[in-house]
């Protein structure tokens, strides 16, 4: 089977032969035929400091079970993520992190909602959102920050700002239901809002506190770090949290598929719609990453053995 990977940090992304991986204990062995790409993955490749396998967001078929599988068979279609090397032919899952794909979605619509919608649901459950609060998503029209623009909505914000790197995508976040849009440049960002849901951190915290109206919540679910002085917390009464699906994912089966279901039941209302930005072949993941560093995207970035 043909795979990505790279030997040193930085990369470059190259394709080689490899063998089709048998599935261990617990596992799925998939047929990948979509696989996410994202901007963890990207900063491992850009950061790590030894290489590691790419894995990520895959959706495709089983075509092997290992030992102790019971949720699935031969011929289901699956979506998870994927540990080991998921940019790949073939992949191994498993079945604690996979999920059915429902018969009218495609795997591409699987690897565009289901990971990146859990991880804006969860953000969005952590900021204890009320029926007609103001919201402000950050990177609002990354790969979850579009899907947590519409749960928002969904969840009946009663007004919803996206924030953004570059104003050209401002349409394309008004088109997910947000009220307003703004730059990350821009002096304000408007009136103020009840809860801020950030994928930034970094320099973009300050600004995204200062959004906040007293008595505001911020849920921090980036890797990007920052610093907020507590005095900037204790004036406006402001509260933050931190979000880790992985802690979800680990800890709470039971709300994980809960979550699950959801976005599903969502997705078949057409309360929720991923956007795809592009679709790369497998042999063009550099490509694909670029498109993730430049945030040049609008919706998810898949790639296509």
């Amino acid at each position: 089977m043909r795979r990505v990977r790279y030997d040193s940090p930085g990369g470059p992304l190259f394709m080689e032969e490899a063998p089709v991986p048998e599935p261990a204990v617990g596992e799925l062995l998939v047929r990948c035929e979509a696989i996410g790409v994202t901007l963890p993955v990207v900063r491992k490749v850009t950061e790590a400091a030894e290489p590691v396998a790419l894995g990520g967001e895959i959706a495709g078929e089983v075509v092997a079970i290992g030992a102790g599988v019971s949720r699935f068979r031969v011929g289901d279609r699956v979506t998870g993520l994927c540990f080991g090397h998921g940019y790949a032919d073939f992949a191994p899952l498993l079945e604690t992190m996979a999920s059915p794909v429902p018969d009218d979605a495609s795997a591409v619509d699987a690897v565009a909602l289901v990971r990146s919608g859990l991880v804006a649901l969860g953000a969005l459950e952590a900021a204890r959102p009320e029926r007609g609060e103001a919201a402000l998503v950050t990177a609002a029209a990354s790969g979850v920050g579009h899907l947590a623009v519409q749960l928002a909505r969904a969840r009946g914000a009663g007004r919803v700002v996206g924030a953004v790197s570059d104003p050209a995508k401002a349409d394309f976040v008004r088109s997910l239901g947000a009220d307003e849009v703004v730059a990350y440049g821009e002096g304000t960002w408007g009136a103020p809002v009840d809860y801020v849901l950030d994928a930034v951190g970094g320099e973009l915290l300050t600004p995204a506190l200062a959004a906040l109206a007293p008595g505001g919540r911020l849920v921090a679910y980036s890797s990007g770090g920052g610093t907020i002085q507590a005095y900037d917390l204790l004036v406006g009464a402001k509260s933050v949290v931190g979000f880790q699906m992985a802690r979800i994912a680990r800890g709470e089966p039971e709300l994980y598929e809960r979550w699950r279901r959801e976005l599903w039941e969502l997705f078949a209302e057409g309360a929720l719609k991923p956007a795809v930005h592009g679709e790369f072949g497998l042999q063009e993941a550099a490509e694909a990453h670029a498109a993730i560093e430049s945030r040049s995207n609008r919706g998810k970035v898949v790639l296509h053995p």
